[in-house]
């Protein structure tokens, strides 16, 4: 069995995310999350993101994986 290797973590800072990953960016609106406009995006990772949004991150972290390259 073959595992797959997360490229994107819960612990990530969203602003590194949004960068190297273009495509997350509509995951997040998806969300409800305007992470791409957000100050907060600077110095939040996707876990402390989720929470405030009361998103399970774990969720979250398996649909942005989806669509990073």
């Amino acid at each position: 069995m073959t595992e797959v290797k997360m490229k994107i973590t819960k612990d990530m800072l969203i602003i590194d995310i949004i960068t190297k990953y273009e495509k997350t960016i509509p995951v997040f609106m998806a969300f409800g999350m305007g992470c791409v406009g957000c100050l907060a995006s600077r110095g939040e990772n996707v876990e402390q993101a989720a929470a405030v949004h009361g998103i399970d991150v774990d969720f979250l972290v398996e649909k942005l994986n989806e669509v990073a390259e």
